[in-house]
C-alpha cells in the first residue's frame, strides 16, 4: 500500500472527521425533538424508525446510479447533502420555525445519504487500495469507528449541556463539509465506471449476494446478529436505570468503555488475518462475538452487575472489532467491481430495515413478557447467527491475505 498511502490517508482522514462529528452529534436529532419541540415518546420512536426505513427506501435506486458513475463525486455530494440537511435544523431553530416534520425529513435524507456514501466509499476503497492492503485498510477504518464511538458521545453530551442540542448538531453538520473537502483532495484518478447496456435492475445487488454461497451466508449472518444486537439497544438503558437502579454516568461508561474493545479487535484483525486467512477469521470471531449478550440479563444491582455489563460488552466488541474488517475485506474480494456499489447498497438497505424491526419487536416482547426475557431471546438469536456462517470453504476465502 506504499504507493497509495498518501491518498489512502486523505480518505481515512476524511472518514475520521465525519465519524467524530457523528459521534459528537450521536442522538442529537432526537434530543432536539425532545428539548426544543417537546414531542412525545412515540414521536421520538417514530423519528428513529422513519429515518431508517424511509431513508432505505429512498436509497433503493441509488445502487445502479452509483455503479455507473465515479464514486468520489457521489461521496462528496452525499457529504454536502448531509451538511445541508443537518445545518437546516439549528438555522430553523434559531429562526423559530423548526417543526417535527422538518426533523423527519432531515432524518430520512440523512439516512439515504449515509447509504449512498457507504456504497460509494466501499467501491472506491477497493479501487484505491490493492488486495494486499485491504485487510489493513479496513482495520484502520474499523478502529476509527470504535474510537469515535468511545469518545464522541461523552463530548456530545457535554456540548448539549453547554450550548444546546441544535448547536451540537451544527458541529456534526460541519464535519461532513470537512469530510467532503478531504475526499476532494484525493489525487489518484478513479478507474472508469462500468457502463452497462442492460436495463436498470433494482434487485441486482440482492441477486448477486444470493448467487454467491459465501456472501449469502454472511448476509443472513449479519442480519441475525445485527438485528438482535440492536434489539437490546433501547432495552439496556431501561434495565440499568430502572431495574438495576444504576446512575446515568454508569450507563455512559457501559456505552463508551467497551468501544475500546472494538479498537483492540480492529488492531488485531490484520495481524491475525495474515496468520489464519480470511475464512478462519470469519468463522472464529463470527462465533466468539455471539454468546456475550446472554450475560446482560444476568446483571444484578451493585458493583458486580456493573462489572458484568462492561465485561460482556467489551468481549463482544473485541470479537466484533476483529470480525468486521475481515468481513469487509472478504466482501471486497468476492464481489466483482461492476457489482460492488449495488451489493453494498442492498446490504445497507436490508440492515437499516431489519434492525428497526427487531427493535420494535423487542419492545413488544418486553411489554408482553418482561425486559429480561426479551434480552434472553435477543441473546439466543445472536447464537443462531453462528450457524449460518460460511462453514464450507468458499471461493477465495480460505487463502491468507498477502503480507
Amino acid at each position: 500500500m506504499a504507493a497509495l498511502s498518501q491518498d489512502f490517508r486523505r480518505l481515512w482522514a476524511a472518514y475520521a472527521i465525519s465519524a467524530i462529528g457523528s459521534g459528537i452529534g450521536y442522538g442529537a436529532l432526537p434530543l432536539v425533538a425532545v428539548l426544543v419541540l417537546d414531542v412525545s415518546t412515540f414521536q421520538v420512536s417514530l423519528l428513529a424508525a422513519l429515518s431508517a426505513v424511509a431513508g432505505a427506501v429512498l436509497a433503493l435506486p441509488m445502487g445502479d446510479f452509483i455503479e455507473e458513475h465515479r464514486k468520489r463525486p457521489v461521496m462528496i455530494a452525499a457529504d454536502l447533502v448531509r451538511f445541508g440537511a443537518l445545518l437546516s435544523v439549528p438555522v430553523a431553530a434559531w429562526l423559530g420555525v423548526l417543526t417535527y416534520s422538518q426533523l423527519c425529513v432531515v432524518g430520512v435524507v440523512q439516512g439515504a445519504a449515509l447509504i449512498a456514501f457507504t456504497a460509494a466509499s466501499g467501491a472506491h476503497l477497493k479501487a484505491l487500495v490493492p488486495a494486499a492492503g485491504r485487510a489493513e485498510a479496513n482495520s484502520r477504518f474499523e478502529s476509527t469507528t470504535w474510537t469515535t464511538l468511545s469518545v464522541g458521545p461523552p463530548i456530545g453530551g457535554a456540548l448539549v449541556t453547554l450550548v444546546g442540542a441544535p448547536l451540537t448538531l451544527a458541529i456534526d453538520a460541519c464535519s461532513f463539509l470537512l469530510s467532503a473537502l478531504g475526499v476532494r483532495r484525493i489525487r489518484r484518478p478513479e478507474p472508469a465506471p462500468v457502463r452497462r447496456q442492460t436495463r436498470r435492475d433494482l434487485t441486482a445487488g440482492w441477486r448477486y449476494i444470493w448467487r454467491d454461497r459465501g456472501l449469502r451466508a454472511l448476509f443472513w449472518n449479519s442480519q441475525l446478529f445485527g438485528g438482535p444486537l440492536m434489539m437490546t439497544a433501547p432495552l439496556l438503558p431501561v434495565l440499568m436505570l430502572r431495574d438495576l437502579h444504576m446512575q446515568p454516568w454508569q450507563y455512559g461508561l457501559v456505552a463508551g468503555v467497551p468501544c475500546l474493545g472494538g479498537v483492540l479487535g480492529a488492531w488485531l484483525a490484520p495481524r491475525l488475518t495474515r496468520r489464519l486467512g480470511l475464512h478462519r477469521m470469519l468463522l472464529l470471531f463470527g462465533v466468539l462475538r455471539t454468546p456475550w449478550m446472554l450475560l446482560l440479563p444476568l446483571a444484578t444491582p451493585g458493583l458486580d452487575g456493573f462489572v458484568l455489563l462492561i465485561v460482556a460488552e467489551t468481549c463482544l466488541l473485541v470479537a466484533a472489532g476483529a470480525f468486521n474488517p475481515s468481513f469487509a475485506t472478504y466482501r471486497m474480494e468476492v464481489t466483482d467491481d461492476g457489482f460492488m456499489a449495488r451489493v453494498l447498497t442492498s446490504w445497507s438497505i436490508t440492515s437499516r430495515s431489519v434492525q428497526p424491526s427487531f427493535m420494535a419487536a423487542g419492545g413488544v416482547l418486553a411489554g408482553l413478557t418482561s425486559l429480561r426475557t426479551a434480552m434472553v431471546v435477543a441473546g439466543a438469536l445472536c447464537l443462531v447467527s453462528a450457524f449460518v456462517l460460511p462453514w464450507r470453504s468458499v471461493r477465495r476465502a480460505a487463502s491468507p491475505v498477502p503480507a
